[in-house]
Order: structure tokens, then C-alpha cells, then sequence
């Protein structure tokens, strides 16, 4: 039992990064409809960015900081001159997305070279607490997944509270009455895919405490966005939360139990959501 209880926070703990992976990915795909493969890329830069920081600073918070706002940054020159471009074009969408993810890797691999590399957690952090029932288990994961309950419900508030949040759900559910109503769409796409890029920064800083540094490490993270996204519902943010808590734990418990399935565990409820509700569980038709 204690085992099983270890293995279950290890897979909420996964499910937390996948969130903030896959709720900017599934926003940035409802309001603009745009599949952008560059999202784990921008996830795996975010953690080198972090990583490159607390080495200069000696902050790993300041690190967390410093790749989020790195990766909006990014995220708003890139919607602003590529995703602009092309608007409308989905293949040519998919084959920029798709070229960015190989040039960032190669920028990625010239500057902090092919080994892996992970982050450390300052102080406490680092050190482990005995839950009741004798299971000892690290600071660092518990830290983890109370940060990513804390974003989560922080962005809840922004989408459910706040007129952004309310642009952002309508631009979901109808984007040409958003347009019509005079809003700026134009500013809500930018605001979207930085946000989006700031939560998959934060999440490859986070990421790389648990996930190592590697080149092409982006690839296993963008498969995880894309079960996410498809088993919880496109554009949903409780989607995301659903999908994602799926995903941790599906993936934690196949790869801790039954290795040798592990991926079946993994893409087996992909496969029945498609086949029952290829809109996701949560999801919605966009009109």
C-alpha cells in the first residue's frame, strides 16, 4: 500500500507538469486553432533557461521567473512574425511549428551541449518528510505538485473571473462574435500563445527537477501535451486538468507495474476516448 501511495504522488507530480505543458498548449489551440508543435520546445528551452540562470544567480526561483518571462517573450515574437504569417495555412503551420522545434534544438544543443542535465532545489527542498504511515517522500515532488495546484487554480480564477478570461472562453466557443463585438483578436491571439509559452517555460523549469535536460527531450513532452489536450478536450482547461491527472498516473502506474505495457497503459484510453468522444472528454465542438 505504501508503495502504491508513493506511486500515485509520483504520478500526481508528473500530472502537475503536464498540466502547465498542456493547458497553454489546449489555449493556444481553442482560441487560435493552431497545433504548435514548437510547444515542447519552447518547454525544453524554458528549463535551459532556468538551468543557465541558477548557475548565474544562484536562485532557482529567480531561474523559474526568468524562463517564464524568457518564453512569453519568445512566444510574442513568434506569434507576432511566424504564426502571423500564416495564418489560416495548416500545413504550413504544422511545417513552421515543426521546423522551429529543430532549430531550437540545435541552438539548444551548440549552447548547453548534449548531456543531460537536471536542476537542483535550493535548501529544504532538497530534503524529504515522512508522511503518516512511515512513507518518506521528497519535499522537492510535494513542492512541485503545490505549485502547479496553485497556477492552476490562478488561472481558473483568470479564465472563470476576469473579462480576459471571458474574451479568452468566447474566443474559444465563437472567435468571429469576439471579432464582431469589437474586440481587439488580435491582441487576445498575442496575449494567448505568451501565455501559453510562459506556462510551458515554467514548466520546463519545474520539469527539469524531476525530467531531465536533453536534446530532443521535447519530443516525450509534446507526446504527453497531445494525450493531454485529445483525452481531456480541446480548448478546455478542465480538460486539461482531467487529461492530465489521466496521463500522470496512467503513465507512473504502467511504467511502476506493468513496464513492459507501459505505453498501452499510456495511449489505450487515447484510443477509446477517439473512438467514443473524439471532442475529448470535456471538449466541445468550436463553432
Amino acid at each position: 500500500m505504501n508503495q502504491f501511495i508513493v506511486q500515485t504522488l509520483n504520478g500526481l507530480t508528473l500530472a502537475g507538469i503536464m498540466f502547465l505543458v498542456s493547458s497553454g498548449f489546449t489555449l493556444v489551440f481553442g482560441v487560435m486553432r493552431i497545433t504548435n508543435l514548437a510547444h515542447g520546445a519552447i518547454y525544453l528551452l524554458g528549463g535551459y533557461i532556468a538551468y543557465s540562470t541558477i548557475q548565474l544567480v544562484g536562485n532557482f526561483f529567480v531561474g523559474v521567473i526568468v524562463a517564464g518571462l524568457a518564453m512569453a517573450l519568445l512566444g510574442i515574437v513568434l506569434e507576432r512574425t511566424l504564426i502571423k504569417r500564416m495564418r489560416g495555412q495548416v500545413m504550413a503551420e504544422l511545417l513552421a511549428t515543426l521546423g522551429l522545434v529543430y532549430v531550437m534544438n540545435d541552438l539548444a544543443l551548440a549552447v548547453w551541449g548534449g548531456d543531460p542535465l537536471s536542476l537542483r532545489l535550493p535548501g529544504v527542498l532538497r530534503e524529504s518528510t515522512t508522511l503518516p504511515g512511515g512513507i518518506i517522500y521528497p519535499n522537492g515532488r510535494m513542492f512541485i505538485l503545490f505549485l502547479a495546484v496553485v497556477i492552476g487554480l490562478a488561472l481558473y480564477f483568470l479564465l472563470r473571473r476576469t473579462r480576459v478570461g471571458a474574451i479568452v472562453r468566447a474566443g474559444v466557443d465563437n472567435k468571429a462574435m469576439v471579432s464582431a463585438m469589437g474586440i481587439n483578436v488580435r491582441l487576445v491571439f498575442t496575449m494567448v500563445f505568451a501565455l501559453g509559452a510562459l506556462l510551458a517555460g515554467v514548466g520546463g523549469a519545474l520539469g527539469g527537477t524531476v525530467l531531465s535536460l536533453a536534446p530532443n527531450a521535447d519530443a516525450e513532452i509534446l507526446t504527453f501535451a497531445l494525450i493531454v489536450v485529445i483525452v481531456g478536450g480541446l480548448g478546455s482547461f478542465e480538460g486539461a486538468v482531467l487529461g492530465s491527472l489521466i496521463v500522470g498516473l496512467l503513465s507512473n502506474y504502467g511504467q511502476a507495474y506493468f513496464p513492459a505495457l507501459a505505453y498501452f497503459a499510456l495511449f489505450a484510453p487515447l484510443v477509446l476516448v477517439l473512438l467514443v468522444r473524439p471532442q475529448g472528454l470535456l471538449g466541445r465542438t468550436a463553432a
